[in-house]
Protein backbone atom coordinates (compact mmCIF):
# COMPACT_ATOMS: atom_id res chain seq x y z
CA UNK A 1 0.00 0.00 0.00
CA UNK A 2 1.62 3.78 -0.72
CA UNK A 3 1.64 6.08 1.81
CA UNK A 4 -1.70 7.89 3.05
CA UNK A 5 -2.20 11.11 2.19
CA UNK A 6 -1.98 13.85 5.13
CA UNK A 7 -5.84 14.23 3.75
CA UNK A 8 -6.68 10.78 4.17
CA UNK A 9 -5.55 10.62 7.72
CA UNK A 10 -7.64 10.03 10.28
CA UNK A 11 -9.82 12.50 11.39
CA UNK A 12 -9.04 14.04 15.21
CA UNK A 13 -12.61 13.48 16.18
CA UNK A 14 -14.91 10.01 16.51
CA UNK A 15 -18.41 9.07 17.20
CA UNK A 16 -19.71 11.95 15.28
CA UNK A 17 -23.07 10.40 15.21
CA UNK A 18 -23.20 10.99 19.04
CA UNK A 19 -23.07 14.66 18.99
CA UNK A 20 -25.37 16.65 18.81
CA UNK A 21 -25.81 19.37 15.86
CA UNK A 22 -24.52 22.13 17.98
CA UNK A 23 -21.23 20.20 18.92
CA UNK A 24 -20.70 19.18 15.26
CA UNK A 25 -21.06 22.92 14.50
CA UNK A 26 -19.04 24.30 16.33
CA UNK A 27 -16.27 21.15 15.86
CA UNK A 28 -16.34 21.72 12.29
CA UNK A 29 -16.02 25.68 12.90
CA UNK A 30 -13.28 25.08 14.56
CA UNK A 31 -10.86 23.21 12.17
CA UNK A 32 -12.14 25.42 9.20
CA UNK A 33 -10.62 28.32 11.19
CA UNK A 34 -7.26 26.86 10.86
CA UNK A 35 -7.72 26.71 6.73
CA UNK A 36 -7.02 30.63 6.61
CA UNK A 37 -3.33 29.91 8.62
CA UNK A 38 -2.71 26.80 6.31
CA UNK A 39 -2.88 28.86 3.18
CA UNK A 40 -0.37 31.47 4.48
CA UNK A 41 2.12 29.04 5.42
CA UNK A 42 1.94 28.55 1.71
CA UNK A 43 1.85 32.30 0.60
CA UNK A 44 5.47 31.98 -0.98
CA UNK A 45 4.78 29.27 -3.26
CA UNK A 46 1.48 30.90 -3.84
CA UNK A 47 3.13 34.04 -4.56
CA UNK A 48 5.98 32.15 -7.58
CA UNK A 49 2.95 30.62 -9.20
CA UNK A 50 0.86 33.67 -9.09
CA UNK A 51 4.46 35.69 -10.56
CA UNK A 52 4.10 32.72 -13.39
CA UNK A 53 0.62 33.25 -14.56
CA UNK A 54 1.13 36.88 -14.25
CA UNK A 55 3.69 36.50 -17.00
CA UNK A 56 1.94 33.77 -18.98
CA UNK A 57 -1.46 35.88 -19.60
CA UNK A 58 1.19 38.99 -20.56
CA UNK A 59 2.59 37.11 -22.93
CA UNK A 60 -0.61 35.87 -24.53
CA UNK A 61 -0.96 32.74 -22.99
CA UNK A 62 -3.44 31.00 -21.45
CA UNK A 63 -3.88 29.61 -17.83
CA UNK A 64 -5.77 25.71 -17.43
CA UNK A 65 -6.68 24.43 -14.24
CA UNK A 66 -7.29 20.32 -14.26
CA UNK A 67 -8.61 18.14 -11.77
CA UNK A 68 -10.98 15.67 -10.72
CA UNK A 69 -14.31 16.11 -8.58
CA UNK A 70 -14.39 18.92 -5.92
CA UNK A 71 -11.05 19.69 -7.33
CA UNK A 72 -12.00 20.12 -10.61
CA UNK A 73 -15.35 21.69 -10.34
CA UNK A 74 -13.33 24.42 -8.20
CA UNK A 75 -11.19 24.77 -11.04
CA UNK A 76 -14.01 25.31 -13.18
CA UNK A 77 -15.68 27.84 -10.66
CA UNK A 78 -13.33 30.19 -10.86
CA UNK A 79 -12.36 29.65 -14.07
CA UNK A 80 -15.67 30.43 -15.13
CA UNK A 81 -15.79 33.82 -12.83
CA UNK A 82 -12.84 35.46 -14.40
CA UNK A 83 -14.80 36.31 -18.29
CA UNK A 84 -17.77 38.52 -16.25
CA UNK A 85 -15.81 39.21 -12.94
CA UNK A 86 -12.83 40.90 -15.15
CA UNK A 87 -13.67 40.88 -18.62
CA UNK A 88 -11.20 38.26 -20.33
CA UNK A 89 -11.88 36.59 -23.64
CA UNK A 90 -13.64 33.21 -22.80
CA UNK A 91 -10.50 30.62 -23.10
CA UNK A 92 -8.14 32.57 -21.38
CA UNK A 93 -8.92 31.19 -18.14
CA UNK A 94 -10.03 26.97 -18.38
CA UNK A 95 -11.60 24.58 -16.21
CA UNK A 96 -11.35 20.82 -17.05
CA UNK A 97 -12.87 18.11 -14.84
CA UNK A 98 -11.80 14.47 -15.07
CA UNK A 99 -14.96 12.50 -16.65
CA UNK A 100 -15.89 16.35 -18.51
CA UNK A 101 -18.84 18.03 -18.42
CA UNK A 102 -21.30 16.11 -17.09
CA UNK A 103 -18.96 15.56 -13.88
CA UNK A 104 -19.90 18.82 -12.73
CA UNK A 105 -23.12 17.93 -11.31
CA UNK A 106 -23.10 13.95 -11.15
CA UNK A 107 -19.63 12.00 -10.24
CA UNK A 108 -18.08 9.61 -13.15
CA UNK A 109 -16.89 6.28 -11.50
CA UNK A 110 -13.02 5.70 -12.32
CA UNK A 111 -12.60 9.36 -14.38
CA UNK A 112 -9.80 10.13 -12.08
CA UNK A 113 -8.03 6.66 -12.62
CA UNK A 114 -7.63 7.25 -16.80
CA UNK A 115 -3.63 8.36 -16.65
CA UNK A 116 -4.09 9.32 -19.97
CA UNK A 117 -7.23 11.34 -20.61
CA UNK A 118 -5.85 14.29 -18.71
CA UNK A 119 -3.44 15.43 -21.39
CA UNK A 120 -5.68 14.41 -24.30
CA UNK A 121 -8.56 16.68 -22.68
CA UNK A 122 -6.06 19.54 -22.62
CA UNK A 123 -4.72 19.08 -26.15
CA UNK A 124 -8.63 19.76 -27.16
CA UNK A 125 -7.65 23.25 -26.54
CA UNK A 126 -4.24 22.77 -28.39
CA UNK A 127 -2.42 23.83 -24.81
CA UNK A 128 1.30 24.92 -25.78
CA UNK A 129 4.29 26.21 -24.46
CA UNK A 130 2.79 29.99 -23.99
CA UNK A 131 0.56 28.27 -21.27
CA UNK A 132 0.43 27.24 -17.54
CA UNK A 133 -1.65 24.21 -16.82
CA UNK A 134 -2.51 24.03 -12.84
CA UNK A 135 -3.26 20.64 -11.27
CA UNK A 136 -5.55 20.87 -8.23
CA UNK A 137 -5.98 17.18 -6.34
CA UNK A 138 -6.06 17.58 -2.45
CA UNK A 139 -4.04 14.22 -2.36
CA UNK A 140 -1.89 15.08 -4.54
CA UNK A 141 -1.93 11.56 -6.49
CA UNK A 142 -4.65 11.97 -8.44
CA UNK A 143 -3.58 9.97 -11.66
CA UNK A 144 -5.85 11.75 -13.59
CA UNK A 145 -3.88 15.09 -12.64
CA UNK A 146 -0.26 13.85 -12.06
CA UNK A 147 -0.34 12.12 -15.73
CA UNK A 148 -1.28 15.28 -17.71
CA UNK A 149 0.80 17.46 -15.86
CA UNK A 150 3.65 14.92 -16.73
CA UNK A 151 3.33 14.68 -20.20
CA UNK A 152 2.75 18.72 -20.79
CA UNK A 153 6.57 19.03 -19.11
CA UNK A 154 7.71 16.52 -21.32
CA UNK A 155 6.49 18.64 -24.06
CA UNK A 156 7.79 21.65 -22.81
CA UNK A 157 4.57 23.12 -21.01
CA UNK A 158 5.36 24.93 -17.70
CA UNK A 159 3.06 23.44 -14.80
CA UNK A 160 1.97 24.21 -11.47
CA UNK A 161 -0.41 22.44 -8.98
CA UNK A 162 -2.62 23.42 -5.54
CA UNK A 163 -2.56 20.45 -3.27
CA UNK A 164 -3.15 19.41 0.46
CA UNK A 165 -0.44 16.54 1.00
CA UNK A 166 3.05 17.14 1.17
CA UNK A 167 6.01 15.46 -1.10
CA UNK A 168 3.22 14.39 -3.74
CA UNK A 169 3.59 13.28 -7.33
CA UNK A 170 1.04 15.31 -8.43
CA UNK A 171 3.97 18.50 -6.82
CA UNK A 172 6.69 16.16 -8.74
CA UNK A 173 5.45 16.67 -12.01
CA UNK A 174 4.86 20.67 -11.15
CA UNK A 175 7.12 23.36 -11.80
CA UNK A 176 5.33 25.14 -9.29
CA UNK A 177 4.02 23.56 -6.45
CA UNK A 178 1.68 24.74 -4.10
CA UNK A 179 1.29 22.73 -1.11
CA UNK A 180 -1.29 24.15 1.65
CA UNK A 181 -1.40 21.33 4.39
CA UNK A 182 -4.56 21.59 5.99
CA UNK A 183 -4.28 17.96 7.87
CA UNK A 184 -6.87 15.29 8.08
CA UNK A 185 -10.77 16.50 7.85
CA UNK A 186 -13.29 16.25 10.13
CA UNK A 187 -14.83 13.42 8.23
CA UNK A 188 -12.00 11.30 7.35
CA UNK A 189 -11.25 11.56 3.74
CA UNK A 190 -13.52 14.36 2.89
CA UNK A 191 -11.71 16.75 1.01
CA UNK A 192 -14.82 18.67 0.04
CA UNK A 193 -14.38 20.29 3.75
CA UNK A 194 -10.73 21.78 4.72
CA UNK A 195 -8.63 20.98 1.60
CA UNK A 196 -11.58 22.09 -0.70
CA UNK A 197 -12.18 25.67 1.42
CA UNK A 198 -8.08 25.91 0.74
CA UNK A 199 -8.18 25.34 -2.62
CA UNK A 200 -11.21 27.97 -3.19
CA UNK A 201 -9.07 30.20 -1.42
CA UNK A 202 -5.69 29.99 -2.90
CA UNK A 203 -7.40 29.63 -6.63
CA UNK A 204 -9.18 33.73 -5.63
CA UNK A 205 -5.64 34.67 -4.93
CA UNK A 206 -4.10 33.72 -7.88
CA UNK A 207 -6.52 35.10 -9.99
CA UNK A 208 -7.61 38.15 -8.68
CA UNK A 209 -4.24 39.23 -8.39
CA UNK A 210 -3.31 37.91 -11.62
CA UNK A 211 -6.38 40.76 -13.02
CA UNK A 212 -5.22 43.42 -10.79
CA UNK A 213 -1.66 43.35 -12.63
CA UNK A 214 -2.42 43.00 -15.93
CA UNK A 215 -5.11 46.05 -15.99
CA UNK A 216 -8.51 44.62 -14.75
CA UNK A 217 -8.79 46.51 -11.84
CA UNK A 218 -8.32 50.42 -11.22
CA UNK A 219 -7.84 51.27 -7.50
CA UNK A 220 -10.22 48.68 -5.88
CA UNK A 221 -12.86 48.55 -8.48
CA UNK A 222 -13.70 45.67 -11.63
CA UNK A 223 -13.35 48.20 -14.48
CA UNK A 224 -13.48 45.09 -17.05
CA UNK A 225 -16.66 43.34 -15.72
CA UNK A 226 -19.32 42.37 -18.07
CA UNK A 227 -22.20 44.28 -17.30
CA UNK A 228 -25.04 42.14 -17.76
CA UNK A 229 -27.95 42.45 -14.98
CA UNK A 230 -29.53 45.38 -13.24
CA UNK A 231 -27.29 44.96 -10.46
CA UNK A 232 -24.06 45.13 -12.47
CA UNK A 233 -25.33 48.36 -14.17
CA UNK A 234 -25.69 50.16 -10.82
CA UNK A 235 -22.02 48.65 -10.22
CA UNK A 236 -21.16 50.34 -13.11
CA UNK A 237 -22.90 53.84 -12.63
CA UNK A 238 -21.19 54.18 -9.55
CA UNK A 239 -17.87 53.25 -10.83
CA UNK A 240 -18.07 55.69 -13.81
CA UNK A 241 -19.63 58.32 -11.04
CA UNK A 242 -16.60 57.89 -8.78
CA UNK A 243 -14.04 58.16 -11.94
CA UNK A 244 -15.36 60.75 -13.47
CA UNK A 245 -18.23 63.13 -11.28
CA UNK A 246 -20.35 62.98 -13.30
CA UNK A 247 -24.45 62.52 -11.92
CA UNK A 248 -26.00 58.84 -12.25
CA UNK A 249 -28.17 60.36 -15.38
CA UNK A 250 -24.76 61.15 -17.29
CA UNK A 251 -22.90 57.86 -16.45
CA UNK A 252 -25.80 55.81 -17.26
CA UNK A 253 -25.98 57.47 -20.79
CA UNK A 254 -22.46 56.88 -21.57
CA UNK A 255 -22.85 53.31 -20.39
CA UNK A 256 -25.42 53.30 -23.16
CA UNK A 257 -23.56 55.09 -25.94
CA UNK A 258 -20.02 52.59 -25.11
CA UNK A 259 -22.28 49.18 -24.72
CA UNK A 260 -21.78 48.86 -21.01
CA UNK A 261 -18.25 48.65 -21.80
CA UNK A 262 -17.10 50.81 -18.40
CA UNK A 263 -13.33 50.52 -19.57
CA UNK A 264 -14.37 52.46 -22.15
CA UNK A 265 -16.31 54.87 -21.24
CA UNK A 266 -13.46 55.78 -18.17
CA UNK A 267 -10.77 55.94 -21.58
CA UNK A 268 -12.98 58.58 -23.18
CA UNK A 269 -12.23 61.11 -19.76
CA UNK A 270 -8.11 59.95 -20.08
Amino acid sequence: MPPIPLTEEDSKYNNLEQMSADALLLAINSEDNTVAMAVAHALPQIALLTEKVIAVFDNGGRLFYIGAGTSGRLGILDASECVPTFGVPQGMVVGIIAGGDSAIRIAVEGAEDDTEQGYKDLMVYNVNTKDIVVGVAASGRTPYVQYALQACREQGITTGCIVCSPDSEVAANSDYKVEVLTGPEFVTGSTRMKAGTAQKMVLNMVTTTAMIKTGRVEGNKMTHMAVTNSKLIDRAIRIIMGKTKLTAEESKVLLRKYNNDIAAVLASFK
